[in-house]
């Protein structure tokens, strides 16, 4: 076995040399750190605008005169409902008629820091172990007042509702409150006496709309902390009320970035070199020029934009503009990148997370070894990358989808010179997004041609452009290794995964505005504990280890839907899968016995194998199992799969989801069947190779997206809850893959371990 660096197991000789007087100081300095930034004086207000007749009680909620509500809403909507969950959890605190809810975009601030995300973040990507508590306590602190100082607004690991359900609800209570306390001004009666319901406050027989106490309500002082709503008899949460977006994407009136449209607008095209360190070397202004509708021509040491009066004549222009890049070093390529995963699994590595003694354990023991490999895998949303920037006075104002905000404006304001306070950002809805929004690129872009031009500019990326310049989820190779007890059960595994510090680098781009291929270096090399989470799963295994072997395979990559958790959910449930099948047990049989402590993800595999007729994986049955945890959410998936003479046809997916409350049923159902198709597309394709740098894809045709007729019959049941909810975004993409490849596997007796799903060799 290679060489380990244990960060968390028994074996820390290959930390590095930790004295008390260097523990000391880091102490002091982490104690100084906090004293300094507890009393570094700070008081966010919201920040937000409001019309003559409209009234603003906290950052998350107006109220007009006219009785419509206005939700605040923090959180990129890119498909996921969010713009819906967190008005429904309003309203229905507020005690509001839904029909009268409306919802705005939150400006940039403090107030809307994704705490919850910098904290789970904080707890994978800086493990306690070696570390004394006082000095991991602060180090975490620090991190979320940086978060909070800097307005990280991530929307991300499907953190929304599990983030913002308490302030939205406590923000709601509190103008309930504000509201009751005007209507009982009016009344001379006991605000506390009072209720809401349907938009309006009552006493007994009384009754006043939210809109005749509005303006009064908000002059008033709140309560110190929240008084809650008394639970109602025909309550918003956990309703499936229409979604608030629905009606105007039906119709085609709500607007994406490419949506806009501003006075003496144009329109830019953009072409990019390969990936690496590559830049601008010539471009061919003769011929360029010379292009029908062309009005500009703008150029970077990166990058050549062509302005015009529509995106199809700046986009021509730029095939006669021949623009040629010129790259430092060896070019990207998929035998590049095979080779560097190859040895990075051979090589030392970071032990990320153990249990009990495996070398102990396997000494001596016949071991049983696995292979697996994943592909790139690309986002590929529906709307390419877009922004629309226009010059304004000293400023600038840009429109864009981010689920960054703060980070996607000082990018701008970095680039530009600009102050980040001239720069006004429009958040946007997301035509899609699986983290593409996370890359501010097109939006940095937009805004340089913009202040060239002098006028407001529209930047597209061309389909090509995306599938190259996106930074794709990572590559990744794992070599799983267990022994057995006597019943046949797994009694120590280790998981050895070779893939990019993909965190590092994203980082570095976010936070940094670190080009692409400087991060990728900057963080080759490097542990990166989110680079394999997921894979200490929940299984109940006596000795078990999972390391992290840095490979530095030249891509830039970055995060995607279900991020690690979508190739280590692979590796590990194929794995089990094979290790059931050599041990003559029932697929389902041999994960129960090793969920005694996982009940809730044990009742949705039992129940849902109950609900798809479980046959016993036997030969010839194409039924497959897998099972995961991740946000707070369980998930078992039954698949039905073959082989036909049109290749790969999965029939059927049944699966069943513990996600704790659910705001919204219809929408989480959503969330849950487009996870299983995008983890569908991940399975078989959704991937391009490289050469010479480039994505050899150029559109969605050559992804090999499932269409219409490969897509399954899809049965999802919820298990009822009361817990706190858990994500929903992300957990259906990590099983679909795995139980489709042991669906093959039962119905053809041959194991597939890559992804996309294919009979080549590893």
């Amino acid at each position: 076995m290679a060489g380990i660096r244990d960060i968390v197991g028994k074996d820390k000789s290959r930390l590095p040399d930790v004295s008390r007087r260097s523990l000391l100081i880091g102490a002091t300095a982490a104690g100084g750190l906090a004293i300094a930034w507890s009393l570094w004086p700070r008081d966010y207000q919201p920040n937000l605008t409001a019309s003559p007749d409209e009234h603003i009680f906290n950052a998350f909620l107006k109220i007009g005169d006219d009785g419509h509500i206005s939700a605040i809403v923090p959180q990129c909507e890119m498909g996921q409902g969010v713009t819906t969950l967190l008005p429904q959890i309003m309203a229905d605190e507020l005690g509001a008629d839904w029909r009268t809810i409306a919802v705005e975009s939150a400006p940039i601030n403090p107030l809307y820091t994704n705490t919850l995300l910098v904290d789970e973040d904080s707890a994978v990507f800086t493990p306690r172990a070696g570390v004394p508590d006082f000095v991991s306590d602060v180090r975490s602190w620090a991190r979320r007042e940086w978060a909070v100082r800097h307005a990280v607004m991530l929307t991300a690991n499907s953190s929304s509702v599990r983030m913002f359900e308490a302030p939205c609800r406590a923000a709601a209570a509190q103008a309930r409150a504000l509201l009751m306390m005007a209507a009982a001004n009016r009344w001379d009666a006991d605000w506390e006496e009072c209720d809401t319901q349907d938009g309006f406050v009552t006493h007994g027989q009384k009754r006043l709309r939210f809109g005749d106490v509005a303006a009064a309500a908000a002059l008033l002082e709140p309560p110190a902390e929240p008084v809650y709503r008394a639970s109602s008899s025909d309550p918003l949460y956990g309703k499936e009320l229409t979604r608030l977006d629905l009606p105007a994407k039906i119709d085609g009136s709500a607007n994406y970035a490419g949506d806009i449209r501003l006075p003496d607008m144009v329109f830019a095209a953009i072409r990019q070199g390969p990936l690496g360190a590559t830049t601008l070397k010539s471009i061919d202004r003769k011929q360029g020029l010379a292009s029908p509708g062309l009005l500009h021509v703008v150029t970077h040491a990166r990058w050549v934009a062509a302005v015009a009066r529509n995106w199809w004549a700046a986009n021509r222009a730029l095939d006669r503009f021949a623009p040629v890049f010129e790259t430092e070093g060896s070019p990207i390529s998929t035998d590049r990148i095979n080779t560097a995963l190859k040895a990075a699994l051979k090589d030392d590595g970071y032990r990320i997370a153990s249990e009990g003694d495996v070398a102990e354990a396997m000494e001596g023991r016949r071991k049983i070894s696995a292979e697996y490999a994943v592909a790139p895998a690309v986002h590929a949303p529906i709307e390419t990358r877009t922004a629309t920037a226009a010059p304004d006075r000293d400023g600038l104002r840009v429109w864009v989808a981010t689920q960054a905000p703060a980070q996607c404006r000082d990018a701008i304001a970095g680039a530009t010179g600009l102050a980040p306070a001239n720069v006004t950002l429009f958040p946007m809805m997301a035509g899609g997004s699986f983290d593409a929004c996370l890359d501010h690129s097109v939006a940095v872009q937009a805004a340089i041609i913009a202040l060239q031009v002098k006028r407001p500019v529209q930047l597209a990326w061309s389909r090509a452009e995306e599938i190259m310049r996106l930074p794709p989820r990572a590559p990744a190779r794992a070599k799983l290794t267990a022994t057995l007890n006597a019943a046949g059960g797994i009694d120590a595994l280790v998981t050895r995964i070779a893939v990019p510090p993909t965190n590092h680098e994203f980082r570095d781009r976010l936070f940094d505005n670190m080009p692409a291929d400087i991060a990728q270096r900057a963080a080759a090399g490097r542990s990166d504990a989110a680079a394999v989470e997921g894979a200490a799963s929940s299984y109940a295994i006596p000795n078990m280890a999972v390391d992290h072997c840095p490979a530095d395979i030249g891509l830039p990559t970055g995060r995607w839907r279900g991020n690690a958790d979508s190739y280590t959910a692979f590796f590990t449930e194929c794995f089990v899968d094979e290790l059931a099948a050599r041990a003559g047990t029932d697929a389902l049989s041999y994960r129960i016995a090793m969920l005694g402590n996982a009940p809730l993800l044990a009742r949705c595999l039992l129940t849902a194998t109950s609900l798809g007729g479980w046959e016993g994986g036997l030969s010839g049955t194409t039924q497959g199992l897998a099972c995961h945890s991740m946000r707070g959410s369980h998930i078992a998936l039954m698949a039905t799969a073959r082989q036909s003479e049109g290749g790969l046809q999965v029939e059927q997916l049944v699966a069943v989801v513990d996600a704790g409350r659910l705001v919204n049923p219809a929408i989480a159902r959503q969330q849950i069947e487009g996870g299983l198709i995008f983890g569908l597309a991940a399975a078989v394709g959704a991937t391009t190779d490289y050469e010479g740098g480039l994505a050899t894809a150029r559109k969605l045709g050559q992804l090999g997206l499932p269409d219409l007729s490969q897509t399954p019959q899809i049965l999802v049941e919820f298990i009822d809850s009361d817990r706190e909810p858990g994500g929903l975004g992300e957990i259906g993409v990590p099983v679909v893959a795995p139980a489709i490849a042991n669906a093959m596997f039962a119905a053809t007796g041959r194991r597939v371990r890559r992804l996309p799903l294919s009979a080549h060799p590893l």
